[in-house]
C-alpha cells in the first residue's frame, strides 16, 4: 500500500487523542454526552436501474459473505419471523438457500472461524456453520449489539448498555469493561480491539483487558465500522456525510472525506484495495482507494432502493447489496466493475 499523504493527516489526529484520552477510562456512563444513534436516510424512489443483477428478496437488514465456503449470509424475514438465510454463491448455476430461524431480530453479523458466521442477538451469540447451518448458542447476560473474533479464537461482545465483554471461545466471560454508552460495533482483526459507540459518536480502543483506552470523536453521527488487513478502522459518519479512516495502537485519525447522501454500510474489497460505501440518500454504492492522503473515488453504481447493507466476496471480488425495503438482492460482479471503470 502506498503511504504517501499519511503523515500530515496523522498529526491532526494526534491532537484529538490528547484532548479526549483523559476521559476514556471512566467506570460508568451516567455522565456521557449522548445523541440518538444515527440512522440511514430514507431512500427516494430509484431513478436508475441497479447495476449488475438483482434477485427478488424480502427486506434485508444484514449481510456478510463467508469466504471459506462462498456462502452469503443475510438476515431477512419469512412472514414476520426473522431468519438467517444462507445462500450458496460458490457453485455456478445454483442458488441453494437454507433458512436458519432466529429467536429475535439480529443486531449484527460477523465472520467467525473459517466457515462460521457470528450472529449478535439480545441475550445470546449464535455461532452458525455456514455450510451445514448447524447452530451453537452462547448465552450472554445483556443485549448483544456486536461480536468479533480475535486472532487467538476468543471473542469480544459489545452490549447495548455500553459494556464490552471479553470471552473465551466457549463463551466464558473473562473480563467486563464498562464506561461506554453503547457498544455497537467491534473490530479486533489485528488484536487491537476498537469499539464504536453510536450514542457518543466515538470510537475507543481497549487498554488491555481491564479498561477503556484512547478515545476519539467520530464525526457528527457515526453508524458503522469495519477493519481491513492493513489494520485501519473505517467509519461512516452518517450524520456528517463523511468517511473517516483511523489506525489503532495508538488510535489516530488519518483521513476524513465528504461523501454525501447519507453514507451508511461498508465493505472492503481486498482484491482491489477498495472500500465500498452505500449512500442511502441517493441509492448508490461508491468505491474509494485509501492509499493516498485522501480517498480517491474509483467507482460509483446505482443500487437497489434503501441499500442499508453491503458485503464483498473476498474470493471473487463480487459485491452484494441488500435492499431494506424488499427491492431485492443485488450482485455486482468484479468483472462488471472493472469494465465500468
Amino acid at each position: 500500500m502506498r503511504r504517501r499523504g499519511w503523515i500530515g493527516s496523522a498529526l491532526a489526529g494526534v491532537t484529538v487523542v490528547t484532548l479526549l484520552a483523559g476521559c476514556s477510562s471512566q467506570e460508568n456512563n451516567a455522565d456521557n454526552a449522548t445523541r440518538d444513534p444515527a440512522t440511514p436516510a430514507a431512500a427516494p424512489a430509484a431513478t436508475a436501474a441497479p447495476a449488475g443483477e438483482v434477485t427478488p428478496s424480502t427486506p434485508i437488514s444484514l449481510l456478510v459473505s463467508e469466504p471459506a465456503t462462498g456462502i452469503l449470509a443475510a438476515v431477512t424475514t419469512v412472514g414476520d419471523a426473522p431468519v438467517l438465510r444462507l445462500t450458496d454463491t460458490a457453485t455456478p448455476g445454483t442458488h441453494r438457500t437454507t433458512d436458519v430461524p432466529l429467536p429475535s431480530k439480529a443486531a449484527s453479523l460477523a465472520l467467525g472461524k473459517p466457515g462460521e458466521v457470528l450472529v449478535a442477538l439480545p441475550g445470546r451469540i449464535l455461532r452458525v456453520d455456514a455450510a451445514s447451518a448447524k447452530v451453537t448458542e452462547i448465552a450472554i447476560d445483556g443485549d448483544v449489539h456486536a461480536v468479533a473474533l480475535r486472532p487467538d479464537g476468543s471473542l469480544v461482545a459489545g452490549l447495548a448498555n455500553g459494556k464490552v465483554l471479553l470471552l473465551d471461545a466457549d463463551g466464558t466471560v473473562r473480563h467486563t469493561i464498562s464506561g461506554l454508552s453503547s457498544a455497537d460495533a467491534v473490530e479486533a482483526g489485528d488484536d487491537a480491539v476498537v469499539v464504536l459507540d453510536r450514542r457518543q459518536t466515538a470510537i475507543v480502543q481497549l487498554d488491555g483487558t481491564s479498561k477503556l483506552g484512547l478515545s476519539l470523536r467520530a464525526g457528527d453521527g457515526a453508524s458503522n465500522m469495519i477493519g481491513d488487513h492493513f489494520g485501519r478502522r473505517i467509519v461512516t459518519d452518517t450524520a456528517g456525510q463523511e468517511l473517516l479512516v483511523y489506525t489503532a495502537d495508538p488510535l489516530v485519525l488519518h483521513q476524513r472525506f465528504p461523501v454525501g447522501s447519507s453514507p451508511y454500510a461498508l465493505a472492503y474489497d481486498q482484491r482491489s484495495e477498495t472500500v465500498w460505501v452505500t449512500l442511502t440518500g441517493s441509492n448508490e454504492v461508491v468505491g474509494y482507494d485509501l492509499s493516498t492522503g485522501i480517498p480517491v473515488e474509483v467507482g460509483r453504481y446505482p443500487t437497489v432502493r434503501q441499500p442499508n447493507t453491503v458485503t464483498v466476496d473476498s474470493r471473487t471480488g463480487d459485491m452484494f447489496v441488500g435492499s431494506a425495503t424488499g427491492d431485492g438482492l443485488q450482485r455486482i460482479g468484479a468483472d462488471q466493475r472493472k469494465r465500468g471503470q
